[in-house]
């Protein structure tokens, strides 16, 4: 019974975790989408700039950082960089 017991409780347990991450990558991207629009997704003003970017090369991933310049919001993504090819990258 302890063991049925257990399993349940740790059932229950990895579950809720992986819900809350689920949930915090979707919050991320609704984020994401308001910001690509310039939106800040705190203030709803369009006072959102690009602070920093770091890029991964050609194929990797790029860092970039966003400001709001009127609500002092701040956040960081990565974000999946362009794709080589006969002409380049391409982003």
């Amino acid at each position: 019974m302890y063991e049925l017991l257990m399993l349940l409780f740790i059932t229950v347990i990895v579950g809720g975790v992986i819900w809350a991450y689920i949930h915090f990558l979707n919050e991320k991207g609704e984020r994401l989408k308001l910001i690509n629009q310039g939106i800040c997704p705190k203030c709803k003003q369009k006072s959102i700039v690009l602070l920093d970017q770091k890029g991964g090369g050609c194929s990797g991933t790029a860092f970039v950082e966003y400001k709001c310049q009127n609500c002092d919001y701040h956040d960081s993504f990565n974000i999946k960089g362009g794709s080589c090819g006969s002409g380049g990258c391409r982003v």
